[in-house]
């Protein structure tokens, strides 16, 4: 079958085509590219109006990337108008318009489709796709929905007593007010270090609860001159050479982060960081982790300890119940507050969106996972024949999310092609190399800063590391480059 058309599968009028991609986010939008030029007949299901992703939802004060933006952008649409070195949440939004523009894939995109369930159909060997807004057929679908999706909001005694406003920092209401307010912060993750010291001058008190302290560098961000900018434009070599800088700048740190000797002189540069921001003695004791560098994500800030030293900022442990507006925290403190924030995360090692998936056993990829998720090459899950997933389990590392993104899809787009070429129905994971790969991966990780003990989202509910890989992300390129059907089960057209 080397080609589908956009008509209808039954009777029932339901759109089938070759491939299918959930979200429009910054994988949904390369993979858009890449089936565009392949001519793979595709459509992305996007639940918003707009495309964009994490950087749409996220509106929160200061919210911009922790990955310079020469690197957090894809390879093959370099962006030579960044405005700083490490690109804001607007910047970011507007890049992902402006490459589904440049790459005219809009007409691809429907937009406020919501995914509701994802089954497979033994008998016609293709999914089906429920959304609030039709149903769908697909011999292939990527799950670009990505991992920071839906917000974590942690379970706290008490916490449907409070009175006051709580949102997420994934929901941000930008309209409203928290001038004189007293707020909570809880959590001191990725998120809270760049809201909370934008906040902090216009609220009347700020209590930060947070059960461990992060590990924070100085965020080397500066504004690109019209110079450079104008170098960049006339000579697009220069940004890749740039690039290509960043990159192994990031291979050196993932693989030095194993040698005790670096790790030290980081952590020597991160206390003396703490101590450049907060005077108080007994407040940077509070701030300096008891775990070793990067077993927890690295964080970088320029204002985070600043703001925390200030006299409107208190910082408790973890918190422990609410009764109405009053919060205790772990070691018997409390505050009255007017306002709460979670800066908590997301459902990182339980993606949700394996509820909605239904493979060929019948069960819900949530329940096959059981909250230790596991796949192929963090792309391909048992059971689930010809489904794909962006940035799925195990491989997180020290790099930009596009950089992975784009070596998935190279993946997946050669499992498509190949299908296509060489009259492929299925192509479904091979449970045995999986659990031997697997195996070898978390041997792997048992050498790393991610497994030297502390409590992080790399570690999910049953112990194990369900985030990271373990080698560097050249490996990764390379294992990810194209697709050996060896590796698969292969089921050929009749």
């Amino acid at each position: 079958m080397n080609s589908t058309t956009n008509t209808s599968a039954t009777e029932n009028h339901i759109a089938f085509h070759e491939t299918i991609v959930i979200g429009a986010g910054v994988s949904g939008i390369c993979a858009a590219i890449k089936l565009s030029k392949a001519k793979v007949d595709y459509i992305v299901l996007e639940k918003a109006n707009e495309v964009g992703g994490v950087w749409r939802e996220n509106v929160y004060p200061d919210c911009a990337c922790d990955v310079p933006s020469a690197l957090y952008s894809y390879s093959f649409a370099l962006n030579p108008n960044w405005d700083r070195v490490f690109a804001s949440q607007s910047e970011i939004k507007a890049y992902t318009h402006d490459t589904v523009n440049r790459f005219g894939v809009t007409a691809h995109i429907h937009f406020n489709r919501q995914l509701t369930k994802c089954e497979w159909l033994e008998t016609e060997k293709c999914w089906q796709l429920e959304t609030n807004n039709g149903v769908y057929r697909a011999r292939f679908v990527i799950m670009a929905c990505g991992p920071m999706h839906i917000p974590l909001i942690p379970h706290i005694k008490g916490i449907e007593t409070f009175k006051g406003k709580s949102f997420h920092s994934a929901t941000w209401d930008p309209a409203y007010d928290l001038s004189g307010k007293r707020v909570a912060v809880i959590g001191s993750g990725g998120s809270a270090i760049q809201f909370l010291p934008a906040i902090q001058r216009q609220t009347a008190q700020i209590t930060l609860f947070q059960r461990t302290p992060p590990w924070v560098l100085p965020k080397v961000d500066t504004k690109i001159s019209d110079r450079w900018r104008t170098i960049f434009k006339r000579f697009p070599f220069t940004q890749s050479l740039f690039r290509k800088l960043l990159f192994f700048q990031f291979e050196f740190l993932n693989h030095n982060l194993k040698n005790k000797w670096f790790s030290q002189r980081l952590e020597t540069a991160a206390v003396k960081h703490i101590a450049r921001g907060v005077k108080d003695e007994a407040l940077r004791k509070k701030l300096k982790p008891d775990y070793s560098l990067g077993c927890k994500r690295i964080l970088l800030s320029n204002n985070w300890y600043k703001a925390l030293g200030k006299d409107n900022v208190d910082v408790f442990p973890g918190i422990t119940e609410i009764q109405g507006n009053k919060l205790i925290a772990s070691d018997g403190a409390s505050c009255e507050v007017d306002v709460i924030i979670y800066g908590t995360g997301f459902e990182v090692s339980d993606p949700p969106i394996g509820k909605l998936i239904y493979g060929r056993n019948g069960r819900s990829l949530s329940d096959q996972w059981a909250g230790s998720p596991t796949a192929y090459l963090g792309t391909m899950a048992e059971d689930c024949p010809n489904l794909f997933m962006t940035l799925g389990p195990n491989l997180y590392t020290y790099t930009s999310a596009f950089v992975i993104i784009e070596a998935q899809v190279k993946y997946i787009l050669s499992a498509i092609t190949k299908a296509r070429k060489k009259n492929i129905a299925t192509i479904s994971v091979d449970g045995e190399k999986s659990a031997k790969l697997n195996k070898n991966l978390q041997s792997a990780l048992q050498g790393t800063v991610w497994n030297s003990g502390c409590a992080s989202y790399f570690i999910d509910k049953t112990g194990r590391n369900s985030v990271n890989w373990p080698w560097t992300t050249m490996k990764m390129q390379r294992r990810l480059s194209k697709i050996n059907l060896k590796e698969f089960q292969i089921e050929r057209h009749s």
